[in-house]
């Protein structure tokens, strides 16, 4: 009861501290006068009586000072103090508070802000039931080891789930594409979409936001098509109206039923899907049976305490079982392999987030430094005033407690605009690149405030107590010797500024070399030959529903129809179709085959190439020039395929020293292919080598039911867009028309992340570069007004004014050269973890490195230019007049 009765009071007191105080002066004075009165009576005069009251009494305020001691309060209080004695000081210098705050702000925002995409894209669990024991199955090919990572083919994925002991699920999916029908007003549009096996979202714990998931009845070939809507489409496409649920909607000419709409931050297998379908009804079941066509993606949930290694070791044991048992299937895989389902969808995105954070890191780092630095400068410019306080017995820790008091203040306020532009940048990181993997798990939250706020207390101290060690020492007399004419700065003071800068300067050096050889690196990604025309020429893609178009005859007839009128349109040069990706789109897919002239190769060995199909007019509409034999000639229709097209790497791999033209290939399942050309090599990557491929006549396949439409013209191609999908929509209303992109705008979608990178690692380099900047400008500042008696003496006595100038500017200069000199050898280090995201550059490259000395000594002139001029236009009779 006694304690809480202390407790009670403390609080009373701390809530009405004004009223306690006065009460307390109030009681000080009566006793005081009470003395006065006895004084007096004992014969005293009045001044006499109240000088010998005060003398036994004692000193009032410090009688004040221990009473309100008893309070224990007196911590928060003395606290309270600092932080009131360094407002006002900061409030003295508004220029020094307003670039320190900046700086700070922007080495803790752009801190914040990475954190929080790290932390969302590569920390945060998955939202899915015990994520960690997901797992995202792979096959390691036997024919080429450059596909550890393979994608599981759907047979051997199923003798996986019949014959593991270490799962106790598993689930597959694939990547697929509707016509989605348009109703009333709506225009039809193609949508991404994925297939998956029922058990997949029961296997996740997930439920849909609204309706139902796919049951195993739904998961059949015979089943009524069923579909799952993305939260997007259900808000964009049908107005977010739930009523939706049970109807149909028109998907490649079929009615599909919606049972379910996902929750908002489902986005399985990435951002871009917008629907689901079962996977038994949008594959046959042929595909479903393939052991050597690798498609698929495969989750399996560990069972509780099972090693994954051990787990994927029986995979690899059923894969190579499956491998013996049929010799002549080369492409089966030999093994399996795994990743976390987090690392898996995270991607190549893991390295470059880890760089731009580690490059933040450094931003703030220099941050620190920048204000560390304006702080030993300050508090040497008011080292008088120090010197002063601690002669008239203030303390040394005092002294430095309101020293971190103000590193305290900066930080605080430079921590909270820092977070505002956190938010900002995140908001505009999320927009700008929402295909990142796990870009809708990028928010802020508590957690991120967390990090702010111990930021902010690290910066604090860093600063704080990096400076604070210009002002050790207790010899005021030093102190105030310093501050006189006869002498200049403190030489540890000097040192210490040097020692900053130079760091500061050397962190700035290797965030310029690295932005320098990712902006060099892009550049030649851009820049690559994809080994076809890219100015002037248009694509866009279209899909042919099997419901309206399921004969082959039908879809060549369309495709033959629109060619003919597309060419015939003016300003179209040349028009042509392909039924995969364009060059620099992405990878079309590989097939395997067998050259019939040559040996047959050892048992369980293959080779492969890409593939695509093609018009005859494509290789002349897209510019890829044919170097031997011809194109596909009018005998390639619909059940008579009987020629291939081969590129130059084709013949290089697997023709060398032969000639090609005549020779016959054994692929897709027919026994001989006349090679009957050979065009030059395309790139599926602007950062992909050349690889061997295969074209095969469009017209004459079965199974193609999408292309790409490429058309060619002497101007603007972008004004044919509109035309061509009018025309199209006179062959049939309902034909969606997706990816209307002309070839530079291909080549830019994917090269956005080379490009998105650089600009980001630029943009941090050239803020510590402003900052680096400001550092110098502001220290020599500093050091040229601390100095000014002395420049004023050397000039009365006949220094030239070109000789002060060049000595100023050699102070601000070496610790610039300094910085220059350890910069570069730590980015040396620092390259070489950047090999992996180069194209075309050396980590080493020499020229980058020059560009960025000569560009880092020049800004450093520059910002010591200003000072020193000052210093050297000095008045002496004024300057002598300055103390």
């Amino acid at each position: 009861m006694r304690g809480l009765a202390q407790l009670r009071m403390r609080i009373r007191m701390l809530l009405r501290r004004g009223k306690a105080a006065e009460r307390l002066d109030d009681e000080l004075e009566f006793h005081l006068e009470q003395q006065i009165a006895e004084n007096v009576a004992a014969g005293m005069s009045a001044g006499e009586a109240r000088y010998a009251a005060l003398r036994s009494f004692g000193n009032p305020g410090l009688v004040r000072e221990q009473a309100r001691a008893t309070w224990n309060w007196g911590g928060l209080e003395s606290i309270w103090r600092d932080v009131r004695y360094g407002v006002r000081t900061l409030r003295r210098t508004p220029g020094f508070a307003a670039i320190a705050i900046v700086v700070m702000a922007l080495g803790i925002g752009a801190n914040v802000a990475l954190f929080t995409v790290v932390r969302s894209v590569l920390m945060k669990p998955l939202p899915f039931k015990d994520p960690d024991s997901l797992l995202r199955l792979y096959e390691q090919s036997a024919v080429d080891d450059e596909f550890p990572f393979n994608e599981s083919a759907a047979g051997v994925f199923a003798e996986w789930k019949k014959q593991n002991h270490g799962f106790t699920d598993m689930a597959l999916a694939g990547y697929t594409g509707y016509n989605l029908s348009g109703s009333g007003e709506q225009l039809p549009e193609g949508v991404h979409a994925a297939a998956f096996s029922w058990n997949l979202l029961p296997m996740l714990g997930l439920q849909p936001a609204l309706g139902r998931g796919f049951t195993a009845d739904d998961d059949r070939p015979s089943a009524n098509p069923t579909v799952l809507l993305s939260w997007g489409l259900w808000q964009r496409r049908f107005g977010g109206n739930p009523a939706i649920v049970n109807q149909s909607v028109l998907l490649d000419a079929k009615p599909y039923t919606v049972i379910g709409v996902m929750p908002a931050w489902f986005a399985y297998p990435d951002a871009r899907m917008q629907l689901w379908t079962p996977i038994s009804y949008k594959y046959s079941p042929k595909d479903m049976e393939t052991l050597d066509s690798h498609d698929f993606l495969t989750i399996g949930r560990l069972k509780p305490g099972v090693n994954p290694a051990q787990a994927v070791a029986e995979l690899s044991h059923i894969t190579l079982t499956i491998r013996n048992a049929h010799p002549n299937q080369a492409f089966i895989s030999k093994a399996a392999n795994w990743r976390p389902l987090l690392d898996s969808l995270v991607g190549d995105a893991r390295t470059p987030l880890l760089v731009l954070l580690a490059a933040t890191g450094c931003v703030l780092l220099i941050a620190c430094l920048n204000v560390a630095n304006l702080l030993v400068a300050r508090a040497a410019a008011r080292r008088k005033e120090l010197a002063v306080r601690t002669a008239l017995g203030g303390s040394r820790m005092h002294i430095l407690r309101q020293h971190l008091m103000e590193s305290l203040l900066l930080s605080a306020a430079g921590g909270g605009l820092g977070f505002l532009i956190a938010v900002g940048i995140v908001r505009w990181f999320v927009s700008s690149r929402h295909d990142l993997p796990r870009a809708e798990a990028i928010h802020v939250d508590p957690v991120v405030v967390g990090f702010t706020l111990a930021l902010v207390a690290l910066c604090a101290a860093f600063a704080g107590i990096v400076s604070s060690f210009s002002a050790r020492g207790n010899a005021v007399l030093g102190m105030l010797q310093d501050s006189s004419r006869a002498h200049s700065a403190g030489s540890a003071r000097t040192r210490l500024r040097a020692v900053l800068l130079a760091a500061e300067v050397g962190l700035t050096v290797v965030l310029l070399i690295g932005a320098g050889l990712l902006l060099k690196s892009y550049a030649r990604l851009r820049s690559a030959d994809l080994g076809c025309e890219t100015h002037n020429v248009l694509t866009m893609t279209l899909a042919l529903p099997d419901a309206r178009y399921h004969e082959a005859a039908q879809r060549a007839t369309f495709f033959a129809g629109l060619l003919a009128r597309v060419r015939n349109l003016p300003e179209v040069r040349s028009a042509g179709l392909l039924c995969q990706n364009v060059p620099g789109s992405g990878y079309p897919g590989d097939s395997g085959f067998v050259i019939n002239e040559h040996p047959p190769l050892p048992p369980g060995k293959g080779q492969y190439a890409l593939n695509n199909c093609a018009d005859p007019g494509y290789f002349k509409a897209i510019g890829i020039p044919i170097l031997k034999g011809r194109t596909f000639d009018d005998t390639q229709q619909p059940g008579h395929l009987t020629q291939i097209i081969v590129s130059a790497a084709f013949v290089r791999q697997y023709f060398p020293g032969e000639e090609p033209i005549g020779k016959h290939l054994r692929t897709y399942g027919k026994p001989g292919l006349e090679i009957v050309g050979v065009v030059g090599d395309t790139r599926f990557s602007p950062g992909e080598a050349p690889r061997p491929s295969m074209y095969f006549p469009l017209y004459a396949l079965d199974d193609v039911n999408s292309a790409a439409l490429v058309v060619r013209s002497d101007r603007d191609v972008t004004a044919l867009a509109l035309p061509i999908q009018r025309l199209i929509g006179e062959f049939d209303h309902d034909l969606p028309v997706s990816d209307v992109l002309t070839m530079e705008q291909v080549v830019g979608r994917n090269t956005v992340d080379a490009s998105f990178n650089a600009t980001l690692l630029l943009g941090f380099a050239a803020i510590s570069l402003i900052l680096a900047a400001i550092g110098l400008f502001g220290v020599l500042s500093y050091i040229v007004a601390q100095r000014t008696s002395e420049i004023g003496i050397r000039i009365a006595l006949g220094a030239q004014r070109q000789q002060v100038m060049g000595k100023v500017l050699l102070d601000g200069l070496r610790p610039a050269l300094f910085g220059l000199v350890f910069g570069l050898a730590g980015s040396l280090g620092a390259a070489r973890l950047l090999r992996t995201m180069l194209y075309g550059t050396r980590p080493l490259d020499p020229t980058v490195f020059g560009a960025v000395a000569a560009m880092l000594l020049l800004v450093a002139a520059l910002a010591c230019l200003v000072p020193s001029w000052r210093a050297s236009r000095l008045d002496p009779m004024q300057a002598l007049r300055t103390e």
